[in-house]
């Protein structure tokens, strides 16, 4: 049973030699009482012959079978050679045969062609068949080689890697939790760790100086194709560290995956652009810079228009912004329309818009601006003919939100016509820095933390928490690549009176509560706790950009869909009354 060589390996200079291949038969063709078997393994197809050998049980083959031949080396005839493969200029002469499986006919088809049209839930109820696939394939190796260079490089910088647990208290002040019933504590529970957030910062106080894992992570949240339920991260915590050392040290992790596995030089250092003016120029703390379409704030410009929408907004405190959609002044009715239910699902009333077709701006609300306005607009927005531009009146945030969400939007529509070209293999990196500490929760009628209540304020704004929470900055960052948040963290709070300072008096959490679900924690920080900072990445997030897919499903072996199941296992399920009762639960069915 013992192979010799995998199927990618055989070349023209193992002429003559009997080799041992094993693997799934990836087709079978019968050529005038010859039959060739191209037989597949995970790295790759060799062309197997069957002469006067082994012939008539060759022909009872079939695709996806699991087969081990025994044979001998040769030349393909020269019109037979298949350069497009590294066992193109060799077969192998079969002289033995052992057939482990033979296969059903699977449901849908193994090659990426076929398998890409394939329903997604067919295939992930068929799993293991999916992955059989040379792209499924290709990205599970993608992600072990990111995986290797991350652990490669952070045990060159001195860090040790060290595990922590699933099972943690519930602190349900962040996603929703999965809370786990314990047997033998009656009626208490644990939560699965939505992040080693807390273990790490511990790991500080010990003395570790220099932590990292590749963790497991979990949140019962709504999925999407950049969510799963349980995902991967990769979680670092240092002590003795500013923002200046955070940056270079994970521009360096970056810079190692990328050459590890793209064989690519990315420059360093990134970008750094400040919160507010990604959201000014980008509408979104995580901008795709890839191309421009930047919004254009014109709130001085209509804070006396003619256009009362645009003129109470201003008067009331709020922003009327604008971009250039450039070229894309032909869009259809259609199109228009899903874009302003876009815009309404994000708080606006209505998308307003000029097009600039045949030298004539068109737009229901054109009538009502003056010429100062309109020499404005087009002087700062460049317009040319065969443009559209797009405007958003609301409160600052919502404004940038809605042209934000339709910058995306309309830079996919000229995509799809062909005006823009936005290249999944341009890394785009950068770093959004300058969060604010806090923001306003209105529903709860108080401050909420922007990233997490661990994180410390800037040091110069820390005496603003009394007086002006909202104006705080955070020693906070994200890395952004290509529209999508990487990864995120911050400069931690270390001295136990600020961070109860910032749990009571800031975040309104009763001294109680604090006490119950922090207090181990702030324990920890009377013992000496060294100033530290960090950061998780997601892995799978990561991956599936290495790998220029969107859905970071095509990058986990075994994910859940949409509705939060397991198609393959057909899980979650019922379970018995006896489990139920030892773990002290009992189900109670909900009214009809």
């Amino acid at each position: 049973m013992k192979r010799t060589h995998h199927c990618a390996q055989l070349t023209s200079t193992h002429l003559n030699a009997i080799v041992f291949l094993a693997g799934w038969v990836d087709s079978v063709r019968d050529h005038g009482g010859i039959i060739f078997v191209d037989l597949r393994d995970r790295e790759g197809v060799t062309q197997i012959k069957f002469d006067a050998n082994c012939r008539a049980e060759a022909a009872l083959l079939k695709a996806e079978s699991v087969i081990g031949i025994t044979g001998k080396v040769e030349l393909r005839p020269a019109a037979m050679m298949n350069k497009n493969i590294p066992t193109g200029e060799i077969e192998i002469d079969a002289s033995a045969l052992e057939v482990h499986n033979i296969s059903d006919t699977p449901p849908f088809p193994l090659d990426d062609a076929g398998g890409d049209k394939v329903n997604e839930d067919l295939r992930l109820t068929y799993r293991y068949l999916d992955l059989r696939r040379p792209k499924m394939r290709k990205n599970l190796q993608v992600r072990h080689r990111a995986a290797k260079s991350v652990r490669d490089y952070f045990d060159a910088q001195g860090f040790y890697e060290i595990e922590t647990p699933a099972l943690f208290k519930s602190t349900p002040e962040g996603a929703r939790e999965y809370l786990v019933p314990s047997r033998i504590h009656a009626g208490q529970f644990y939560a699965l760790s939505q992040s080693p957030q807390q273990f790490k910062q511990i790991l500080m106080v010990a003395g570790v100086e220099k932590y990292f894992q590749i963790a497991r992570c979990f949140r019962d949240e709504d999925l999407r194709a950049d969510r799963q339920m349980e995902f991967t991260q990769i979680d670092v915590e240092v002590s003795f560290i500013d923002r200046e050392g955070i940056y270079s040290l994970f521009e360096g992790m970056l810079k190692n995956v990328w050459k590890d596995v793209l064989g690519q030089d990315l420059p360093t250092p990134f970008p750094r652009l400040a919160y507010k003016d990604a959201m000014n120029r980008y509408g979104v703390d995580k901008p795709d810079t890839r191309f421009g379409f930047e919004l254009v704030d014109f709130s001085d410009t209509f804070k006396s228009s003619g256009f009362k929408v645009f003129a109470s907004t201003v008067a009331a405190g709020g922003s009327v912004k604008a971009f250039n959609a450039k070229g894309l002044a032909n869009i259809t009715q259609g199109e228009m329309g899903a874009l302003e239910e876009i815009a309404k699902s994000l708080g606006a009333k209505g998308l307003a818009f000029i097009k600039v077709e045949g030298g004539e701006w068109k737009s229901p609300i054109v009538k009502f601006f003056s010429e100062e306005e309109k020499a404005e607009l087009t002087k700062r927005l460049g317009l040319e003919d065969g443009d559209l531009v797009f405007f958003a009146a609301a409160p600052w945030e919502r404004a940038c939100a809605i042209l934000g969400r339709t910058r995306l939007e309309a830079a996919q529509l000229l995509v799809k016509r062909g005006k823009m070209t936005i290249r999944p293999d341009q890394w785009n990196f950068l770093w959004v820095v300058d969060f604010p500490l806090m923001s306003y929760d209105e529903e709860r009628g108080a401050f909420a933390a922007t990233h997490h209540p661990f994180t410390s304020p800037v040091p110069e704004d820390v005496a603003l928490l009394d007086s002006d929470p909202k104006a705080v900055r955070g020693q906070h960052y994200d890395c952004v690549l290509n529209g999508m948040e990487l990864g995120g963290g911050s400069i931690r709070i270390h001295q136990p009176a600020l961070q109860k300072k910032v749990f009571e008096d800031v975040l309104k959490i009763p001294a109680d509560v604090v006490a119950t679900r922090f207090g181990y924690m702030l324990k920890a920080f009377t013992y000496g706790a060294p100033p530290h900072g960090g950061m998780a990445f997601g892995l799978d997030r990561m991956v599936a950009l290495l790998c220029g897919t969107t859905s970071i499903r095509d990058v986990i072996a075994f994910p859940k869909t949409q509705k939060a199941q397991d198609l393959m296992t057909q899980s979650p399920t019922p379970v018995t009354e006896k489990q139920l009762k030892e773990l002290h639960i009992k189900i109670v069915e909900e009214a009809k």
